[in-house]
């Protein structure tokens, strides 16, 4: 918790942090939990989350096995969230593709992190944005809420080569950058 104060205070005015204890405050609500856990946490709070912007970071992995996905053939871990939100919430998948360490940093080998952002609602994929930009990294809307499955099996293959000991050269804190 104390962690994610000292990056809500970097990040400025308006930034608040809670617990799943604590009914969510802000407009912005970042789903920091595994993935049960975020539509769980969605599910019960229900109607509390209207008019908020959800924002979906989970990464749908089977942490028992590490070898697949857990979100249903099809879709994505970000589509289920959507379909438990209230309808006046909109959810966006971004920082999903973010490690921890890099996320803290804003930077990954002196360059700052591009910010994949997935959503249907464009007000909301746009106030994300803002978000992004505001703590100094590269937002990149890259289409409607359905392009969080490519997201999330893209981070699972870099997730499975961060573990794998034949990629020793790569660490958790790596980071992905489109370049032109």
């Amino acid at each position: 918790m104390a962690k994610a104060q000292a990056l809500a205070s970097e990040l400025g005015s308006g930034v608040l942090v809670g617990t799943t204890a604590e009914a969510p405050q802000g407009s912005i609500v970042v789903l920091a939990v595994p993935f049960d856990a975020a539509k769980s946490i969605v599910t019960g709070y229900g109607n509390a989350l209207s008019g908020k912007t959800i924002v979906d970071i989970t990464n749908p992995v089977n942490f028992e096995t590490f070898d697949s996905l857990v979100a249903e053939p099809g879709t994505s871990a970000a589509e289920e969230i959507a379909a438990l939100a209230p309808a006046d919430a909109p959810v966006v998948k971004a920082f999903n593709t973010t490690f921890a360490g890099t996320l803290v940093a804003g930077e990954s080998s002196g360059l700052p992190l591009d910010v994949f952002i997935a959503g249907d609602d464009s007000a909301a994929n746009a106030f994300v944005g803002a978000f992004v930009a505001a703590g100094g990294m590269r937002p990149l809307v890259v289409g409607p809420l359905k392009r969080a499955r490519e997201l999330e099996g893209f981070q699972f293959v870099l997730m499975t080569m961060q573990a794998n000991p034949e990629f020793a050269d790569f660490n958790w804190d790596t980071g992905l950058k489109v370049t032109s």
